[in-house]
């Protein structure tokens, strides 16, 4: 399959998944203030090499890519990175955090493979890996290893743990998750439950590139690189730290989420008029006096505002066990989009029980450039899909990182990586007839 590179509103997909203005044009994000959107990269000219794979390296990788770093994905030569090939809920993982690199398929067992390694690293800024304990020694490509080839060089080393203990132990996100205590925090009592998305792998993704650009920072003053870390169990901890306070605060362990005391009295989730079910329910969040009131006012509750029982936050909380049955009541009396009409004129926080689905078509996404047109290899042909952009915006136009290149297909750029960094094209074809580089 050949993905193609090239801009995002370049995609013939996108009017199709895309919300539409009244002329029927794709709207991919308009520009404000009168501004046109470009493509902000506040990392260009810093070369990176990942020797990565799943989804932490990955998304290290796709950040730093996204903004504007040139990054070149090394995949072990000859079978490339196994995500490429994961089936289930994995098929998506490869286009989800590979967009916007370029990719070399290297054989590292080989003394070839490695000298070309080293080569590249010369050149290079940063290296991010995430495999398992003592594999980048072993290929001759750790951190000991590179820095003689590279005194400037930052390397990202993302890992299960960080120095301890538990550092030579192979982790994943669901282990961490549960070793942490976020599962059983995540669950109903007594039934631990990871949550539904790969959180621990991204957030310790971001952590690690948070201190890549520390770590350039740094050299900028001293110039010298240096080895960073960050980890999966690390980062889970860091997710409970408000629990670990408030046990140390009040000295009562915190129950799992959902059979939490609230700090708010409304903060639930509702049915509205019509069938039951996920589709006609709304999440509700009053959480203050002030909303109270505009809560109230907007669904003609006057015996309620009234009641003093119910005037202040504190109050309602406590009084939730019959609070909160009369205003499912209420609320059973309109349909959805007329209870979300009420909360939005009052100013409450208010939203639906989305699933993923939604999100091709949710129109906040559409109109801010949140969607970026991919490649989904797992479906052959080219078929794209609008996947997350990054979550932050830049300057005045507030522009979005986008999609420059396509996620590669394996060895796509083995040509031209290579002769970046000196290779001639007789050295390239003889490695590629070695099967040192597969692919391109």
């Amino acid at each position: 399959m050949v993905l193609r590179e090239g801009p995002l509103l370049d995609s013939p997909d996108r009017a199709r998944l895309s919300a539409a203005d009244p002329g029927g044009r794709a709207v991919p994000g308009r520009p404000r203030h009168g501004e046109e959107r470009v493509n902000p990269k506040p990392l260009a000219g810093i070369k990176v090499l990942e020797f990565t794979h799943t989804i932490m390296g990955p998304c290290a990788g796709l950040v730093l890519a996204d903004l504007g770093a040139d990054v070149v994905k090394v995949e072990p030569a000859p079978a490339g990175d196994h995500t490429r090939r994961l089936p289930g809920f994995a098929a998506g993982f490869f286009a989800t955090f590979n967009r916007n690199k370029r990719s070399l398929a290297l054989d590292l067992k080989r003394p070839d493979g490695r000298a070309a390694a080293h080569r590249l690293v010369a050149q290079a800024d940063v290296v991010l890996e995430n495999y398992g304990p003592g594999t980048m020694e072993r290929l001759g490509c750790g951190w000991e290893d590179l820095r003689k080839v590279n005194p400037r060089l930052v390397y990202l080393a993302l890992k299960g743990f960080l120095a301890g203990p538990y550092e030579h132990r192979p982790a994943l996100d669901e282990v961490v998750q549960f070793q942490s205590g976020l599962a059983y925090m995540t669950g109903p009592p007594g039934r631990p439950l990871r949550a539904g998305a790969s959180i621990v792998d991204i957030l310790g993704a971001v952590f690690g590139v948070i201190a890549v650009q520390a770590a350039l920072r740094e050299r900028d003053r001293t110039g010298e690189g240096q080895r960073v870390c960050s980890s999966l169990f690390e980062s889970a901890v860091f997710l409970m730290g408000s629990h670990m306070a408030g046990l140390a605060a009040t000295g009562e362990p915190p129950p799992p989420m959902p059979a939490r005391r609230g700090a708010w009295g409304i903060y639930d989730v509702f049915d509205t008029a019509g069938a039951k079910g996920e589709s006609n329910q709304l999440f509700i969040g009053v959480t203050s006096d002030q909303q109270w009131v505009r809560f109230t006012q907007t669904f003609g509750l006057e015996a309620l505002a009234a009641d003093a029982r119910v005037a202040t936050n504190a109050l309602r909380a406590g009084a939730r066990s019959w609070l909160i049955p009369a205003l499912q009541e209420v609320f059973l009396q309109y349909d959805q989009d007329e209870v979300a009409r009420r909360c939005e004129a009052a100013g409450i926080s208010w939203a639906p029980v989305g699933k993923p689905a939604d999100l091709f078509d949710d129109p906040h996404l559409a109109a801010n450039g949140g969607l970026l047109q991919t490649a989904i290899s797992a479906l052959g042909g080219g078929a794209m899909f609008g996947l997350p952009a990054l979550p932050v915006e830049f300057g005045e136009g507030r522009n979005r990182a986008g999609l420059v290149r396509q996620p590669p297909r394996m060895g796509e750029h083995n040509a031209e990586v290579l002769a970046e960094v000196g290779f001639e094209v007789r050295e390239i074809a003889r490695l590629a007839e070695a099967g040192v580089i597969v692919g391109g």
